[in-house]
């Protein structure tokens, strides 16, 4: 008897990850929209939700995302595949922003996040390579202060480009976040410190910034 109760809690440990493993339907109820305007669309055979910054905000690195509803999140894997396109009307320093939020508050005023820039994956400049992935806290530590008070720490390279799915999977355990791309088995990004404390927990946002045409597709959680 005690050997079946062995191999039934061990069972039931190896199976806890699957019982909080959530694969999230992207529809209308599910979805709010903060500072962006989104529509649900089908794109290269994929149903996705399809985001565009309020031209109304002009600072960066904002709240600008689809918020998803009846999803908090503190520790685990969030999953999903990106595309981003370049509006007609983008600046010259637009890059194709696209990324997640993630342990947002109820009233969206913080955050971490992990977004990429798929024009500086193959770009002939290093500089602009070498800023191809990129976290932020909102809202006291956004690119700028972070690429001044510590470069390269929350920066790195990944090959990566316009028009093109990928996959982000974030997995995040306390105070550290990774981030990996497509079917990589290590991680492009590591940080170490996220600025919110290791408690932090709150919703999941679908994240654009000025300039792109962002698609989102196949959203899962896994929850630890």
């Amino acid at each position: 008897m005690k050997g079946i109760y062995l191999v039934l809690m061990i069972a039931l440990v190896l199976g806890s990850t699957t019982l909080f493993a959530q694969k999230i339907k992207l529809v209308e109820d599910r979805l709010q929209a903060v500072d962006v305007s989104m529509t649900l669309v089908k794109l290269k055979g994929k149903k996705a939700v399809r985001v565009v910054k309020d031209t109304a905000v002009k600072a960066f690195d904002e709240p600008t995302f689809v918020k998803i509803s009846g999803a908090n999140f503190t520790n685990g894997t969030i999953e999903v595949k990106v595309l981003s396109r370049l509006l007609k009307n983008a600046p010259e320093f637009a890059r194709g922003f696209i990324g997640v939020a993630f342990r947002i508050n109820e009233t969206n005023t913080s955050y971490e996040s992990i977004y990429i820039r798929p024009t500086n994956g193959r770009s002939d400049d290093q500089v602009r390579r070498n800023h191809s992935i990129q976290y932020y806290s909102y809202p006291h530590y956004k690119f700028d202060r972070l690429r001044k008070e510590a470069p390269e720490r929350y920066e790195s390279y990944a090959d990566m480009g316009l028009d093109e799915w990928i996959t982000l999977q974030i997995v995040v355990q306390g105070q550290q976040a990774k981030l990996y791309l497509n079917d990589s088995k290590q991680p492009s990004l590591v940080v170490n410190d996220l600025k919110l404390g290791a408690n932090a927990s709150g919703a999941i946002g679908l994240w654009v910034e000025v300039g792109t045409e962002g698609f989102f597709s196949d959203l899962k959680i896994h929850h630890q």
